[in-house]
């Protein structure tokens, strides 16, 4: 039995959504009704028969028929009105709303455990769904069509699923930008136990990223607080839609009846589900300095101290039942601690930030110790590999909710698998996605199931973890996450199957009302309009698990000098530092192409007649069929600290930040304040991120010193799948540019004074007698001999960039090779920036206003025509990008092709592999490839790189003189 249906009742006028309610609950049920009217006969007993034995002994108060009414209503649990289904309006109707009917569409309702897909109509009408298929016979709908009471729009064939359901987000609590004055209101300092605080006390309404979430077909989040806490509070509900009253409480879904400073029984109506945020593991220790010993104490407390308040008013009320008003006193109560006594009493969804097994492991011993049930448990890295574990919860299994590939970003997510997702489904778990926002920006939570998809969740399940599973997480499941009669108006037309890559609203409903004032729609191939057929990854699965979530990731080597690669469709390769499309299978060559590799050297390519070699080669050759793939250049990561940092929150495991002159002195030992430090001297080879990369294409790196202000120093190529830095290739160019990065950085000076520093170090040429590496290197700068990198996001620092560029220029007399990277504002200049010949780095490809010099994005469809890489080009601006953090490497090809599909054909598969290939290496100053027009090689099959159904098989590296096959 599925962990929702087990936890509250569900009306079985909903087919297809879990309807068996947990035993306890119907027998909670029948004893509230029992006891609301023994309270009843209890009172007109004590009232109506004066001088009585039990009126003399016990007194009957005045307030009897209220508390025992109160004692009654204890053993009530949530659950929606039988009759929900049936509502002629949604309580969040907005009056003037028009009717919708939505034609032709093909609905994925969530029904049949996400396999039932409907070809036809959906009517919307006062918030609620009204119908869902062939609605054309319905005389009533066709009535008001004929009035013009009723908006037609044509779907035209296109895919319509219920709105994205978010059961993890810290919208409007962690807002976005972030600033100082304003810190997130997600987490409190005070204590590790805090179940008495709201996250609705901190919902800011003014968040930049509710337009965001909404265009990528969001309508529902629970917003829960941090996680800093072992008991961070209490969380709430809400649709993203922005409302007339304007204020947090007009955002919620179903909020707790005393929000509303009412009861249920004054609406008439059963209770309604809270929520709770825990967490485990390395968030409340590392903030309050405890082990986790300390923490799963403090929980024990905490529930000792609710289950003693919750046995006092147990015991209270089976006096007060009994008629033993004498001594009673007034109801036991405690406001900090009722939600907890809430959470004992069943009547509170727990939502558990937990990742290893040790924590998964004392969660449950918890759950089952004070006999609590879990709603789910988040991120939970490690829950893949102890199911059973979570199968011994008390009451129902939690459900999982989790990232797709984001992972070893932290200790207890070093085993964090891709496959995570589908091992759990295989082992009857419920897989939900999350955003956690703005840890991921939850306009892109869609692309979370898209990825578990494409690593071997099924189709059904993996749009259910972002729909109707996720609404069962969070209780709503009878309103929200299903396209059924009597459901909520949210849902979302899209302009291709939701899981294809890069899938876009084209519209997006909450509560009937259209969200997208003028949705800008890209037309996309047939291709697109149909579920990727994913490749397969059993094996890879499999060793996972046997390998407990760290299966050995170093290539393996061809056991043969000479490779055959045939049944090619086509090869990319690159010519004079730009790709060309080397060869295209015809009709000619229905078999496809072959390639011949010895000792990683391309000796022939082409048809198989076409490649004179191949006859001539020893019998000792391994044949890899590609079925139809791909031969294509390597791409290149840039941005995060890949090969510099293991794991990015554990300083033991990297090189570590350089000193910055700007914030402080540079020990003279280093040569003082204009010391450049190189990134090539701190290198780390055959980390799990770097490897996993190599696997899906990334061939090689570049990446300058960390660093947290101005100050970075020299940048590094490097080769992801070497095994060391001795290794052949595997330092490609110890030096390629100069990196600094101007902008606000908490303690850093002033950007005028950054400014006013990067000026200085460019116009100081050095006396001949300036041995200085920082000296040597500003004046490589000045005079064009190797490129500047500057990360840099406001559109005003750009411009004085651009501006100082061209002083420097007209002083020396040579040309700049600045490059920006981040660029979050450089759509502002496109026009400028081609002048300027300065050339763009995105990091990340896809803009999110996280701070104040990011507050101006382009973001793209359905917003805006244009996103900022396509309008970038459209000016003739170089443009590359990168990623922020080293897990999400392994993703750029998804990144390229995603910049090419939302460009609607205006950007080439091509000019997509360029952005992280020659474009990237050019801007980062890698000459050595590019020059020589001899970079590793990736073989995909099924498929080329930019493909959802494509893998990566094997890498062609002649610079390494092997081939390395997955």
């Amino acid at each position: 039995m599925g962990a929702d249906a087990e936890l509250g009742y569900l009306p079985t006028t909903a087919p297809d959504v879990a309807v068996n309610p947990h035993p306890v609950s119907k027998r909670r049920k029948r004893t509230a009704k029992f006891l609301t009217l023994l309270a009843v006969l209890a009172v007109a007993q004590l009232l109506l028969l004066p001088g009585s034995p039990t009126e003399q002994t016990h007194p009957v108060p005045q307030n009897a028929a209220s508390t025992l009414a109160r004692c009654a209503s204890l053993q009530e649990v949530p659950s929606p009105p039988r009759d929900f289904l049936k509502r002629a309006a949604s309580d969040r109707f907005v009056e003037g709303t028009q009717a919708v009917l939505i034609r032709n569409a093909k609905v994925w309702t969530g029904g049949e455990n996400g396999t039932e897909v409907l070809s036809g109509d959906v009517y919307l009408d006062k918030g609620v769904v009204k119908g869902v298929g062939h609605l054309g016979g319905n005389l009533d709908i066709q009535a008001l069509v004929a009035k013009g009471k009723v908006s037609i729009v044509d779907a035209k064939g296109a895919w319509v699923t219920p709105g994205i359901v978010d059961p993890h987000s810290h919208l409007g609590d962690g807002s976005s930008p972030y600033m100082d004055g304003a810190s997130p209101d997600d987490n409190s300092r005070k204590g590790p136990i805090l179940p008495w605080l709201r996250s609705l006390d901190g919902l800011n309404t003014h968040d930049d990223s509710y337009p965001l979430s909404i265009a990528g077909g969001v309508t529902t989040a629970l917003v829960l607080p941090g996680s800093a806490n072992a008991i961070g509070g209490q969380a709430f509900t809400i649709k993203l839609r922005p409302t007339k009253e304007r204020s947090p409480t007009s955002l919620l879904v179903e909020p707790p009846y005393d929000i509303l400073n009412a009861s249920a029984s004054q609406h008439g109506a059963p209770l309604r589900w809270r929520q709770m945020k825990h967490a485990c593991g390395e968030n409340p220790s590392r903030v309050y300095g405890n082990s986790r010993m300390d923490t799963f104490w403090a929980f024990r407390e905490a529930y000792n101290k609710a289950r003693e308040i919750k046995n006092e008013q147990d015991a209270f009320c089976a006096k007060a039942v009994k008629g033993q008003w004498t001594g009673l006193g007034d109801f036991p109560e405690n406001l900090q601690w009722e939600a907890l006594v809430d959470v004992l009493r069943g009547r509170v969804r727990v939502q558990t930030h937990c990742y290893e097994a040790v924590d998964l492991d004392d969660l449950i011993r918890l759950s089952n110790e004070f006999q609590f049930p879990i709603a789910a448990v988040h991120h939970a890295h490690e829950a893949y590999l102890v199911p059973d574990v979570l199968k011994r919860a008390y009451g129902s299994t939690p459900a999982v909710a989790i990232f797709a590939t984001n992972a070893r970003y932290k200790r207890e997510a070093y085993r964090g698998s891709e496959f995570a997702a589908r091992i759990l489904a295989d082992n009857g778990l419920k897989v939900v996605m999350k955003s956690d926002h703005p840890v991921l920006n939850s306009r892109y939570l869609l692309y979370e199931a898209q990825q578990a998809h494409y690593y071997g969740l099924p189709e059904n399940l993996a749009l259910a973890a972002v729909t109707s599973h996720a609404a069962q997480v969070i209780g709503l499941d009878h309103r929200v996450g299903y396209l059924k009669e009597g459901y909520d108006a949210d849902l979302v037309v899209w302009d291709s199957h939701p899981l294809a890559l890069g899938a876009t609203p084209a519209q997006v409903y909450i509560d009937g009302i259209p969200q997208i004032a003028d949705p800008q729609v890209v037309h996309k191939p047939s291709a697109y309009q149909k579920p990727p057929k994913v490749p397969n990854f059993d094996e890879e699965t499999a060793e996972t698990i046997k390998y407990e979530g760290l299966p050995p990731l170093l290539p393996k080597k061809a056991p043969t000098d000479g490779v055959l690669f045939v049944n090619i469709s086509k090869i990319f390769l690159p010519r004079e530092g730009t790709l060309l499309e080397a060869y295209a299978t015809s009709s000619v060559d229905p078999d496809g192409a072959v390639m011949l590799v010895m000792n990683g050297s391309v000796q022939c390519y082409g048809a198989a007649s076409d490649c004179p070699h191949k006859g001539a080669v020893s019998e000792v050759v391994e044949v890899v069929g590609l079925g139809g793939g791909t031969i294509q250049p390597g791409l290149l990561s840039y941005g995060s600290p890949l090969g510099l940092q293991e794991i990015e929150a554990e300083s033991t495991t990297g090189d570590g930040r350089v000193f910055d002159p700007l914030v402080g002195p540079v020990p003279k030992v280093l040569g003082g304040d204009d010391t450049l430090i190189r990134a090539v001297d701190g290198l780390q080879f055959a980390g799990r991120s770097a490897l996993l990369a190599y696997r899906a294409g990334v061939t090689k790196a570049i990446t300058a010193p960390s660093h947290r202000g101005f100050w970075a120093g020299l940048g590094t190529s490097f080769s992801l799948g070497a095994l060391h830095k001795l290794e052949e290739g595997a330092v490609i160019q110890e030096v390629t540019a100069l990196h600094v990065a101007v902008g606000h950085f908490g303690r850093q000076p002033s950007v005028s004074t950054q400014i006013a520093a990067l000026r200085k170090l460019l116009l100081a040429l050095p006396d001949d007698d300036d041995l200085s590496i920082s000296a040597n290197h500003f004046a490589k700068v000045a005079t064009g001999k190797i490129p500047i990198v500057v990360e840099a996001h406001s559109a005003d620092i750009i411009a004085t960039l651009i501006l100082l560029k061209k002083e420097v220029e007209e002083k020396t007399g040579a040309s700049i090779q600045l490059t920006i990277a981040g660029a979050t504002e450089a759509h502002l200049l496109a026009k400028e920036l081609a002048e300027a010949k300065v050339g763009v780095i995105f990091v990340p490809s896809r803009p999110f206003p996280a701070v104040w010099e990011q507050v101006r994005v382009l973001p793209g469809p359905p917003l805006t025509e244009e996103s900022q890489i396509s309008l970038l080009l459209a000016h003739n601006v170089t443009v590359g990008v990168g990623v922020e953090e080293s897990w999400s490497a392994r993703n750029t090809r998804f990144d390229v092709a995603w910049a090419a599909i939302e460009a609607g054909g205006r950007i080439s598969k091509l000019e997509a592999l360029a952005l992280a290939s020659t474009n990237l290496e050019k801007l980062l100053g890698g000459t050595a490839e590019v020059a020589l027009g001899m970079p590793d090689l990736v073989a995909t099959a099924g498929g080329d790189l930019l493909s959802f159904e494509s893998k990566v098989v094997g890498v062609i590296s002649a610079r390494r003189q092997a081939v390395d096959l997955f």
